[in-house]
């Protein structure tokens, strides 16, 4: 009987909370709230709050029109592994005390699982044949390398923080390490990691001005272009969904040590800082920048932003 139960309970985790049910309603809430907001920056009335819902069930009743010269099955598999990736991240990431995998090295775990959604873009987009996805390909590849160095030296200064003579590769780790003292973006050298990780997120999730792989008025949604129906609205969906996980993914490094010991309530309050994260890091430099492009946006991420978790990691290394 034990063993049906701890099934149904790693069923309850996948299925429910904190797995797909858990991150589609709020992927596509802070979905709807960066639409909003956006509008009202840009004097507009906006859609719905709950648009992004409408259109993803709208594009799952739609056709799947697939391209002659694609790979029927690589284009029909490639955003069902993403979206299966970033439900199993959820999973890594602490909802403050409340953990459902945990263990020494999930950090790395979770730095893996963060590249599949990328790297199904990259190849659905290749399966579908398009000249237009080629190009979003390839801008993709570029995007990946720029911010990937950057986000491992931001976890590599809190995993050096939280652990103080070794390093902590455990986020439930860094967690009970900002509820025994104080939250991490307390610890001013961890600040300029906090910035870094900020201008990271929206790169991580391609919005606006990091969106240069999917440039609509360039090169027709690159990799999308060729997808349409259920297929297109799992990618859509993933984008929501890693909005969620990204902040989630900041609010455990840096405000892990909040804790009312209230399950639901600890999960209101995630979704309430990733809200404001989300307006902060990506509805605002959405509305007051243009989009890059993709060699000015490598130069920022190698320089800037790499430069801050540089500081952060010799900060923390050197006993700050």
């Amino acid at each position: 009987m034990s063993v049906i139960i701890q099934i149904l309970l790693m069923l309850f985790h996948v299925l429910v909370f904190p797995g797909f049910l858990f991150v589609f309603i709020c992927g596509l809430l802070l979905a709807g709230i960066d639409r909003k907001i956006l509008a009202r920056m840009q004097k507009r009335v906006g859609p719905p709050l709950l648009q992004p819902f409408y259109d993803f069930f709208k594009l799952m009743g739609k056709e799947t029109i697939i391209p002659d010269a694609a790979n029927k099955a690589v284009y029909r598999i490639a955003p069902i592994a993403g979206l299966a990736s970033l439900v199993v991240t959820m999973m890594f990431i602490p909802i403050f005390s409340f953990s459902t995998f945990s263990f020494s090295a999930d950090i790395i775990v979770i730095i893996y699982l963060l590249t599949i959604p990328a790297v199904a873009l990259i190849v659905g987009g290749s399966a579908s044949g398009s000249p237009f996805a080629g190009v979003g390909i390839s801008r993709e590849m570029v995007t990946m390398i720029s911010y990937e160095l950057p986000l491992i030296l931001i976890l590599l200064a809190v995993a050096k923080a939280a652990g103080g003579s070794t390093l902590c590769f455990s986020l439930k780790g860094i967690v009970e390490w900002q509820q025994a003292s104080y939250l991490g973006i307390a610890h001013w050298p961890l600040i300029p990691a906090a910035i870094a990780m900020l201008l990271v997120i929206p790169a991580e999730v391609g919005t606006q001005p990091f969106d240069t792989a999917e440039a609509e008025t360039e090169i027709c949604e690159g990799p999308l272009i060729e997808y349409s129906g259920a297929p297109l609205g799992v990618f859509k969906l993933n984008t929501a969904i890693k909005m969620f996980i990204m902040t989630s993914l900041f609010t455990c490094l840096f405000f892990g040590g909040i804790d009312t010991g209230i399950v639901a309530v600890n999960a209101l309050i995630l979704f309430a800082i990733d809200a404001g994260l989300t307006i902060l890091c990506m509805t605002f430099i959405h509305a007051i920048t243009a989009r890059l492009k993709i060699e000015h946006l490598f130069k920022f991420y190698w320089t800037i932003v790499s430069a801050l978790a540089l500081i952060s990691l010799i900060l923390v290394w050197i006993g700050l």
